[in-house]
């Protein structure tokens, strides 16, 4: 017996969220999400995103068990600034079954279809700080919190209905050596000199929480040219803010102003990979705890997000974020960073890593398909 179910009732959302906690018992490097956050991503009353989107959920249960799931986006934003009509496909997982996986993209598409779309793009979130893309190389490395994890057999499945490559991101790992220490401290001073630019460091919660929208007003620009951005509204940083900036170690958020004004900014984590493994989607009640340690006593740094003012791309202004970043690194007796998800075709940002020892070990892919 095989169906395909709407997700209608929190009884539905909770098997939702949690198959993916049964998928993904063989494969020891998948990161679990706290399944209080993916609950409220996923609920139009909790998060503000469903204001500017329309989304459908669905379940595929086959001889009585949970076997898949998918969901469908309509960014509406999106599409008015891209003038296009696009959905997307978002949370998808399944067991090693084409009757299971063409199903359910089947069911996203003729959603997507009835709603007069032309193209169905994924996998892709709510905006750009939700999940991204799916996982074709670098499945032997630990993803960051920020990043995705999936069964190889994945691939195979959506290219055999017809997906084809949109865009790839790639990811690194670097290594701080010596020579790039030394090398970031030099420019980092003398672009200080030139341009007359402060650094501003965080001890507390406190301190950075002035900063929320004042930094997300600058991403919104700052970013807005890349793949699948759009701007996060007054209510959507709130929302944000209150998801991730409570939970940073303020020491490793560096923001760069001139004559009092943000230019520039970076968000480095602890990385959480290994203590969210350990929370296995709950905070409570050890889970909080594993989180707690890893922020304190980070052995990598995931870099999360970094910005810069669109005029002062050429100042150099990054230089400063990373010596700074990598200052604080140290004081924390750590060398490792791990980048997220950077387009391909990003070659200014992707140059930036060549003062490092790094690898090139990720990369995940946006497929598409007419519909």
């Amino acid at each position: 017996m095989f169906e395909i179910k709407e997700v209608k009732n929190k009884r539905d959302l909770r098997e939702f969220v949690n198959f993916p906690f049964d998928l993904y018992k063989p494969y020891k490097l998948w990161v679990p999400p706290l399944k209080s956050d993916e609950i409220k991503q996923l609920n139009p009353d909790t998060n503000p995103a469903f204001k500017s989107v329309e989304a459908k959920f669905w379940i595929a249960r086959k001889n009585g068990k949970c076997a898949g799931r998918i969901g469908a986006i309509i960014q509406h934003d999106y599409n008015t600034k891209n003038k296009v009509k696009a959905g997307r496909f978002t949370r998808i997982e399944f067991i090693d079954d084409e009757e299971v996986s063409s199903a359910l993209l089947r069911t996203a598409e003729e959603w997507l279809r009835e709603k007069g779309m032309q193209k169905i793009h994924g996998p892709l979130g709510f905006n750009n700080l939700d999940n991204q893309g799916l996982l074709i190389e670098g499945f032997k490395y630990l993803p960051s919190v920020a990043s995705v994890y999936h069964p190889p057999y994945y691939q195979k499945h959506i290219e055999k209905l017809g997906y084809k490559k949109e865009n790839d991101w790639i990811e690194f790992r670097l290594t701080m050596g010596k020579a790039a220490q030394e090398k970031a401290n030099r420019g980092a001073a003398m672009i200080r000199k030139r341009y007359g630019f402060e650094v501003v460091d965080f001890q507390t919660q406190k301190e950075l929480m002035p900063y929320l929208h004042p930094v997300f007003e600058m991403f919104n620009h700052a970013f807005n040219d890349l793949h699948y951005v759009t701007p996060f509204s007054k209510e959507m940083i709130d929302y944000v803010g209150k998801k991730y900036f409570k939970v940073l170690n303020p020491k490793f958020v560096k923001v760069v102003k001139k004559d009092d004004q943000l230019v520039a900014f970076i968000v480095g984590v602890p990385s959480l990979s290994v203590a969210m493994q350990k929370a296995n989607g709950k905070l409570f009640p050890l889970g909080f705890r594993h989180i707690l340690k890893a922020m304190k006593e980070p052995e990598i740094i995931d870099l999360y997000l970094t910005g810069v003012e669109p005029a002062y791309h050429s100042a150099g202004v990054a230089v400063i974020l990373f010596a700074e970043l990598q200052k604080e690194m140290l004081a924390h007796g750590t060398d490792q960073m791990e980048t997220t998800g950077i387009f391909e075709d990003n070659h200014p940002v992707i140059s930036n890593w060549k003062n490092y020892d790094h690898i090139q070990h990720k990369r995940r892919r946006c497929f598409v398909k007419n519909l």
